[in-house]
This record gives C-alpha cells, structure tokens and sequence, in this order.
C-alpha cells in the first residue's frame, strides 16, 4: 500500500501542474478562472488541513476555503508545496502509522476519525473530484482539459512501460 500511496501522491501533484498549465491560457479577468481557482484554492485548503491531522498538527482554518481568491501563481506555488508535502509524507510513512486512527474535528465542529491511509486516499480523491469540476470550465470555453489519469501518469511518468507489453510478446 505504501508505493501505491507514493505512486498515488506523484500523480495527484502531475495532475495539478498540468491543470496549472492550462488555466495559465484563461482570462486572468474572467468569472472562469475565478471559479477555477475557488475550486482549486477549497481542495488545497482540505489538503492542507488534513496534513495537519496526519501530524497532529493545528491548522488555523476556520473553513473549508479562504476568503480571498488567490491569483493563478500564488496557488500554483502553494499547491505545489503542499503537493511536495505529501510526496514527502508518503515516501517516509510506516505501515503501523498508516494503519494508526485519528480522531480530529471538521471545520463546521463535527468530529471525526479516520486512519492515516483513509485521510491520504481521502485527499487525493477529493482533488481530483474538483479537478474534473474545473475541466468542466475547460470544456465549456473550448479548451481541453489535461489528461488527468493515472494510466496516463504512469506511462509520461515511466515511458518504458509501454516497451514491457512488447517485451512480454
């Protein structure tokens, strides 16, 4: 599970950057890319939060977003580090950590517990849920989305993959 998490936290952070890529090309004026970066900036701030879970640190969020949109290059930075936090975490997190659970509360007061391998796969696909959403944006102005797949990760990622089928004929 453990090189599955790393495998997962390398695409999750692929993915990221090649949507930065292409919102770099939207109106740095327009209601698209405001939205885009609403939705980017709240799936930042839950990474964020849940890193602090993971560590049993205190995050100072008092909600699921912040109240200022931050510009396109501001989030990119800051996604990218927290990103780089989570290649970090899952390249150094044992099994009996992962396995371990951790009572936490959400931002509305609930209170909640999960292990640290729920909280990683938790992140990771609450990312890209709202990466689907902003390549809704995408498709809507004509432009098409990255190719946010894991296949297509492990292949740009690893290209002799494609070589192991032949060699295997």
């Amino acid at each position: 599970m453990i090189t599955l998490l790393r495998e997962l936290y390398g695409y999750h952070a692929w993915a990221n950057g090649e949507l930065f890529d292409k919102l770099a090309a939207l109106d740095p004026q327009g209601s698209e890319l405001h939205t885009a970066l609403r939705l980017i900036s709240h799936y930042h701030v839950v990474a964020e939060i849940f890193s602090a879970h993971l560590t049993g640190r205190r995050h100072g969020h008092v909600a699921d977003n912040v109240a200022e949109t931050p510009t396109l290059e501001a989030l990119r930075g800051a996604v990218a580090a927290t990103d780089q936090w989570y290649l970090d975490y899952a390249g150094n997190v044992s099994a009996d950590e992962l396995a371990a659970l951790v009572p936490f509360t959400f931002t509305d007061g609930d209170q909640g517990c999960m292990s640290r391998q729920e909280m990683l796969i938790h992140v990771a696909l609450h990312g890209g849920y709202h990466r689907g959403e902003v390549g809704r944006i995408l498709w809507g102005l004509s432009i098409t989305p990255p190719w946010d797949t894991f296949a297509v990760y492990l292949h740009q990622s690893e290209p002799a993959r494609r070589l192991q089928q032949v060699a295997a004929r």
